[in-house]
Formats: structure tokens, sequence, C-alpha cells
């Protein structure tokens, strides 16, 4: 069994779900995930319930791509390294479309943009039938650190990127990701209606560049879609106890805290509020993957 390529990628968390108002945005968390192409099939079951890894093969062919070796697609496997909990929003399909898609140009020796890239992750995702949207923020903050506020009816990737941000300094934040399992259903597009002027809230947030109110913001919405009082019940206990974010991702189930590291009584609370909860399966620790500003550059600009 030979490697013929390889691709990584990571999560990444919701600031504005792109049904609430027509506009996304994501941005990246510190959950690594590596992708395999092989010749043979792997060892280790690949779990793919949607069919997204033959979406990704025929976006590519789609892109004007070619396979590696002269092989056909039923020649190719797969090997999936992640460290992202599947279906609870924490962008682990877009995570996979990108780094598959990487693992292909590694193995082809092509060059493939950013936009390219982006655009097939979405084709990808509609085609398998886990995105309402395409889900670009999403790929975009799989991809790249910072996050893109994104208009996905633009006529191309680059023109649907509205404006972006840096992100918060991973060095003052500690990202808590309360995991509650996989979730039992996803939203329609009409759900959301009810919710704009919620979401309103989370896109002024962010064109004021601050993405932790965003968070917040938007997990209101998205619980109230949901209509999830559990996860309502834990974002505000969240905040009470100290949190400066909380807020459900994608279309849940995992809920995002954000607290200061400064204050480690603060994160012990909340470190302890939920893994004493009987409906949280577990809770990981990571960080927000933002872009690294220089301060001297900034101090001459």
């Amino acid at each position: 069994m030979a490697i013929l390529g390889s691709g990584n990628a990571h999560g990444g968390c919701s600031l504005l779900h792109a049904a609430g108002l027509g506009y996304g945005a994501s941005i990246g968390l510190d959950l690594p995930l590596a992708v395999r192409l092989l010749d043979k099939p792997s060892k280790r079951e690949v779990k793919d319930p949607d069919a997204l890894l033959p979406a990704i093969m025929d976006a590519w062919i789609a892109g004007g791509f070619e396979f590696p070796n002269e092989l056909e697609k039923e020649d190719l496997h797969w090997a999936v390294m992640s460290q992202i909990p599947m279906r609870q929003g924490l962008k682990s399909s877009a995570a996979i479309a990108i780094a598959a898609l990487r693992a292909l140009a590694d193995a082809t020796q092509a060059e493939v943009s950013d936009e390219q890239y982006v655009a097939m992750a979405a084709q990808a995702q509609i085609e398998a039938n886990v995105s309402i949207t395409g889900s670009i923020d999403d790929a975009w903050a799989c991809l790249k650190p910072g996050w893109k506020l994104i208009d996905p009816r633009a006529e191309s990737i680059t023109e649907g990127v509205l404006f972006e941000g840096d992100g918060p300094i991973p060095e003052d934040w500690i990202v808590m990701i309360v995991c509650r399992g996989e979730r039992k259903e996803r939203p329609k597009l009409e759900d959301f209606a009810p919710h704009v002027s919620v979401y309103q809230n989370s896109l002024e947030a962010l064109q004021e560049m601050n993405e932790l109110v965003a968070l917040t913001w938007n997990g209101r919405g998205t619980v109230a879609v949901m209509n999830d009082v559990q996860g309502r019940k834990m974002t505000n206990d969240a905040i009470l106890n100290g949190a400066r974010a909380a807020g459900m991702s994608g279309s849940g189930s995992a809920i995002i805290v954000v607290a200061p590291k400064v204050s480690k009584p603060t994160c012990e609370r909340l470190l302890r509020l939920f893994e004493s909860n009987k409906e949280v399966t577990k809770v990981i620790q990571t960080s927000f993957l933002s872009i690294k500003r220089d301060d001297s550059e900034d101090a001459t600009s």
C-alpha cells in the first residue's frame, strides 16, 4: 500500500450561521485533521456516512484536475485521522473536504489556489447533502487562520468575501468545546426566518471586529432555531459563571465557551460545571486559529 498524497486541515466554529441572514462567518480551531490518499484500502475503516469522499473526487475532476498515476476513481482510497467530533457543528465535513483536496493536489503536484479549494469543497458538500449553503465560510476557516464574512450567493468565491478579520488573540483565551453527541436533526432553511434580528446582532458585532460578541449572538439564534432548551441553559450558565462568550456552533450540538486564560479560577469553575452535566459527553480545551500580527509592523504602520 502506497501513500499517494497527504493533506491537512482543522476544525472550526461559527461566528454567523450562513442560513440566518444569507451571510456566513466561521473561524478555525486547533482541532487537527489529516487525510491520506492511498492506492489500496486502509486497514482502518474510514467512516464516511454521507459519501462525502466520493463527492470530493467528483468535485476535483469537475474542477479540471486529474487523478494521480492515471488511476480511476475506484482505484483510490482514503485514510482519515481526525480530532474533530463529527456532526456536532465543528466543521468536520469542510475540514475533510479541504484536507482530501490537498491530498489530491499533493499526489498530482497540482497548483491549486485557495479559491479553487474552497469552491470544490463547497461543491462536494452540497453534492453530499451535508450543507444547506455550501459552507463556504467553513471551508475558508478550515483552510486558513482568521475569518471571512461570506456571501455564498456571489458570482465567484473571491467576490463572495465581503470583509475579514484576524480573530481573537489565541494566547488570551481558552476555548472549551462542550460536546453533547451527534445532532439528532438538521434544521431547514425556513426555520431561521423568525430569528433574523438575533443574527443581525451577530453581523453588527462582526462589522465591529468583535468576534466573541458575534459568537454569543449567533449561538442564541441557533439554539432558538433548534429549540434546544438545554443548549440555551448551558450557554446562559456559562456566561453567569464568567465566560466571555458562549454559543452553539453550526447547527449543533456542540457549545463553544470562551474564557480568559489569565483567570484560572473561572476556567476551572466552567470545566467543573460542564463535566458534571450528564448531557455532556466530553469537554475539549483548545484555542482559536487566528492570524498572528507582527506588533512591530503595527507600530510602524
